[in-house]
């Protein structure tokens, strides 16, 4: 635990260690950035498919998509998406002070924001399975305001853990690093089987989101909440014997 906590009797931590080791698929954060880039495609099935035409992780496509409601074009909605980017922008400001105040204490800040994360994800899965949930009504609107701040909380962290092509929540610059870093167009290929790792995931993510849903909304809440905690669970003590003991 001191080694987490960054006490003075600690050894020392090497953060830089770890994230020169996640140029590997194999490495313990590109495995845990891959499952939640999985759990990205869960929580966007659901609030698209289920509450109403809004993302609660992808923010670009929220602004596009209040852009044509704002518009009054193909019948989408304005209030659901300015819900979900508030509750964004909150869930990343707190994410934001989180991270000020655990710099060079990698483990314990992915650990506190893998716990809010769950924790919001499991109170929105616990909504989703008593209530009857609608696009537009309060159940639905609670769903987006938990499940936007889990995510904005998440995109704080790892926006500051900074692996490159794996944001968790977006693939327009892992997509374009995949084709303009590829051999066939001249380049090194160096790094393409993380890039297409992570479309993949989210790809799969999206797709037992959208089956899951057919079964209840609570499902693909269910199970991305299961996976932000084993990810918790898996991925701290990895990062605290990897950072301790750099190769």
């Amino acid at each position: 635990m001191n080694s987490m906590a960054g006490s003075p009797g600690a050894p020392r931590f090497d953060e830089a260690a770890i994230k020169r080791g996640a140029a590997s698929v194999r490495h313990p954060l590109t495995r845990a950035l891959l499952a939640l880039t999985f759990s990205t495609g869960l929580l966007d099935a659901v609030s698209y498919l289920a509450l109403g035409r809004v993302f609660t992780a992808n923010m670009t496509g929220n602004v596009v998509l209040l852009g044509f409601g704002i518009a009054g074009s193909g019948g989408l909605p304005v209030v659901a998406p300015i819900v979900s980017l508030v509750a964004f922008l909150i869930g990343a400001g707190a994410g934001g002070a989180l991270v000020r105040r655990m710099t060079e204490r990698h483990p314990v800040l992915v650990a506190r924001t893998l716990a809010i994360e769950s924790s919001l994800l499991v109170i929105a899965a616990v909504v989703a399975a008593v209530t009857t949930v609608h696009p537009g009504n309060a159940s639905a609107y609670t769903l987006i305001v938990l499940m936007a701040s889990a995510m904005g909380v998440r995109n704080a962290a790892v926006r500051h853990i900074a692996v490159p092509d794996l944001t968790t929540t977006v693939l327009t610059m892992t997509l374009t690093g995949f084709a303009a870093e590829s051999r066939l167009a001249g380049g090194s290929g160096t790094g393409s089987v993380r890039r297409l790792s992570a479309v993949l995931a989210m790809l799969a993510g999206a797709i037992a989101g959208a089956l899951l849903l057919k079964a209840s909304v609570f499902a693909p809440l269910g199970l991305a909440a299961v996976l932000a905690i084993a990810t918790w669970l898996a991925y701290v003590p990895a990062a605290v014997r990897l950072g301790s003991n750099p190769q």
